[in-house]
């Protein structure tokens, strides 16, 4: 039962029966302020040094007395985050699972479990099925005031279903939706070049969506880690301020 409804059902005299107390304390799930689900572009645009930067930056996101700071001053004091894969339509791989971060030890189990998860990388790239798979995580014994995927990448949908489908469907179940998009200096090959809009522009228009939404750009790979950082203590503040809706880290 989720608290919230625990919570309206205490108020009305429904659970005063003890079959009924039984079950409410065996579908309990934990209080936090956000869950955090961490979603990672690894289709073949996104080169070995490339995945490596993006790795290494969330790992010292959670090593970052900043970041936990910003846990602890929030009104519970911890977060749910679990941290994915995706590529293809049929390619999403949860590489750390949802954990309770509440400080120093928890955030360094986190990092030290993106350390050590393997690097592997596909073809296309899937942001629709990145949000599909991310809204099936959800409620896993974690129940934050907010539910958020942060999804990183360096391409446009090109995989799967319509991105507005999959888009829309999370934003109706009360899902956040942020971007961090990285904008790799490569240039396109010049007969793709003018087939796709600026990168940024689509993440801000086309993936980003609900309450507080925000995109962060990473102006190169260099410039991960600060982004990373950056956008996840945005995220996880209790009271998020009003912020641009767009915000840019430079190497």
């Amino acid at each position: 039962m989720r608290r919230r409804d625990f919570v309206r059902h205490a108020s009305a005299g429904l659970l005063a029966a003890p079959a009924l107390l039984a079950a409410g304390r065996a579908r309990a799930v934990e209080p936090v302020d956000v869950e955090l689900a961490l979603a990672v572009d690894v289709s073949r645009s996104v080169d070995a040094e490339e995945q490596e930067l993006q790795f290494r930056g969330y790992a010292a996101a959670f090593r970052d007395p900043r970041l936990l700071d910003g846990i602890a001053r929030g009104a519970i004091g911890s977060i749910a985050v679990c941290f994915f894969t995706w590529s293809d339509w049929n390619v999403q791989e949860l590489l750390v699972p949802w954990a309770r971060i509440d400080g120093r030890e928890s955030g360094e189990r986190f990092a030290a479990a993106i350390d050590a998860a393997p690097r592997r990388t596909h073809l296309y790239t899937s942001i629709s099925a990145a949000i599909d798979y991310a809204a099936t995580l959800f409620g896993q014994g974690y129940e934050g005031t907010r539910q958020v995927v942060d999804i990183s990448g360096d391409g446009v949908n090109n995989s799967g279903r319509p991105l507005a489908q999959a888009r829309a469907d999370a934003l109706s179940r009360g899902i956040i939706l942020n971007g961090l998009a990285v904008l790799d200096r490569t240039p396109p090959p010049a007969q793709f070049a003018n087939l796709t809009p600026p990168l940024d522009d689509y993440y801000r228009d086309e993936v980003i969506g609900g309450p507080g939404a925000f995109l962060m750009v990473a102006e190169g790979f260099q410039a991960f880690e600060g982004a990373v950082r950056r956008k996840i203590i945005r995220e996880i503040a209790s009271n998020p301020p009003p912020g641009p809706r767009v915000e840019r880290a430079y190497a």
